[in-house]
């Protein structure tokens, strides 16, 4: 019996790939007098996003870790003395 092995692949430019060309076409032709911080914003914008949530998952999971061991540090009060 014949394996068959199928490669997937994106169906070509994403949503932001499109904005970006729009947005500095329009900007090189004088059709918008955006700032370049925002003619770039679909760059930068979900990098920003993937950025900031990376940031919050690393909080939580310091938080997490930290009060695991100021609760295992603690002593019993077994009654020892």
């Amino acid at each position: 019996m014949s394996e068959r092995k199928t490669q997937s692949s994106s169906g070509g430019a994403g949503l932001f790939t499109i904005l970006l060309v729009v947005f500095v076409v329009l900007k090189l032709t004088g059709h918008i007098a955006w700032s370049w911080v925002w003619v770039l914003s679909p760059f930068w914008i979900p990098i920003a996003l993937v950025a900031a949530i990376a940031v919050v998952a690393l909080l939580i999971a310091g938080v997490s870790a930290w009060r695991e061991n100021r609760a295992a540090a603690r002593p019993t009060s077994g009654g020892e003395g």
